[in-house]
């Protein structure tokens, strides 16, 4: 599973970290979409704005598919058929999508035929490994491996303070697959953009943390293919969505646990952090001796805090849909899917669990 993420790097440095070739092979880099509501945190939670990579032809007519924009969504996909103003009741779990279950659910079943593909970018994630004979929960920052300035090493066991400090000069940023829906108020007015990271089985070298990992493109081939709706179908696209075993991880202090805690020591190597001073909100002092022999918990719903800006908002007329039905595929879960036809819309008032 997924459900803590990093992304503190400014918004030119995440563009330029995520730089591409267009089909006409010019390197390009992805335009902002309402770049102001992009909020760097080190502790991002579900309900959060976070920044995704998506092809333009989502949101301009007659653009070039391969062609990428990079904008905030919520995290945490509202599905089209939602039908009450209050996001809130919204009784379902969407944070996550089980690539074993994505054909399903009409929820992911529906974005995934009209294209509605996304790579959602983060530094990297955030799991928890629970401790044989007790509660408590050790956190891991996990993300690709780097590449160390001037001896062109890769990341592992960090010296010092101040070579993890110069590892964020040249980060490469975690590439996730996701899926993507534009969900219209009952009452009328602008599409809310919302997402779900697909997740899989975890990679071996994860396993012994979590068996849940999300799906990680790993490399420029497999970002453009997931993006490309216009080109690549889904049946193709399916085929990225497995286990890498191109990972890195540390662990990390338990101020974590809290997402009100935003500050570099959520992602610093924990072995590092002796002797200096952990910076955390006022409140979350009096907590850490708690969090250090708990588990994390979901948290309520709460008013988001005044720097956090509203999650974007575009019109629904620039929404494409994806230009060809994809086409039936070999045997297996694809192609029962593809047999099993359109469902209906769930009733709005009537329970659906995922």
């Amino acid at each position: 599973m997924c459900g803590r993420t990093s992304c503190h790097l400014p918004r030119e440095v995440l563009a330029r970290a995520c730089a591409y070739r267009d089909r006409q092979g010019h390197q390009r880099l992805p335009e902002w979409r309402d770049p102001d509501r992009y909020c760097p945190s080190y502790n991002k939670s579900p309900r959060s704005s976070n920044p995704v990579l998506l092809s333009r032809l989502h949101l301009e007519k007659d653009a070039d598919s391969s062609e990428r924009i990079i904008a905030p969504m919520r995290w945490g996909l509202v599905p089209y058929w939602f039908r009450e103003a209050d996001l809130s009741k919204l009784q379902i779990n969407t944070s996550n999508c089980r690539s074993d279950t994505i054909m399903e659910k009409r929820s992911f079943k529906v974005p995934l035929v009209k294209g509605r593909r996304c790579v959602v970018l983060a530094d990297g994630f955030y799991e928890w490994q629970r401790r044989q004979a007790t509660s408590h929960r050790q956190p891991y920052f996990i993300y690709f491996p780097q590449v160390k300035p001037e001896k062109s090493e890769q990341v592992g066991a960090v010296a010092s303070p101040e070579d993890w400090e110069k590892v964020w000069d040249n980060w490469r940023p975690l590439t996730m697959a996701g899926i993507f829906d534009c969900w219209e108020p009952p009452a009328g007015g602008d599409c809310l953009y919302s997402y779900s990271i697909i997740t899989v089985d975890s990679c071996k070298v994860l396993n012994d943390i979590h068996n849940r990992m999300p799906a990680i493109l790993d490399g420029e081939e497999a970002v453009s293919k997931w993006l490309d709706f216009g080109e690549v179908p889904a049946q193709e696209a399916l085929k990225l969505i497995r286990p890498t075993e191109n990972i890195a991880f540390h662990r990390v202090s338990s101020v974590v646990n809290s997402s009100r805690n935003n500050a570099p020591e959520c992602v610093f190597p924990l072995h590092l952090l002796a002797g200096k001073e952990l910076t955390v909100s006022a409140s979350s002092q009096k907590m850490l001796q708690w969090l250090a022999t708990k588990s994390p918990k979901k948290e309520e719903p709460r008013t988001p805090q005044k720097a956090e800006p509203d999650v974007p908002q575009w019109s629904s007329q620039f929404l494409q849909k994806s230009p060809g039905t994809p086409k039936r595929g070999s045997a297996g879960l694809l192609e029962r899917w593809l047999k099993q036809g359109q469902e209906e819309e769930p009733v709005a008032k009537r329970p659906h669990t995922q």
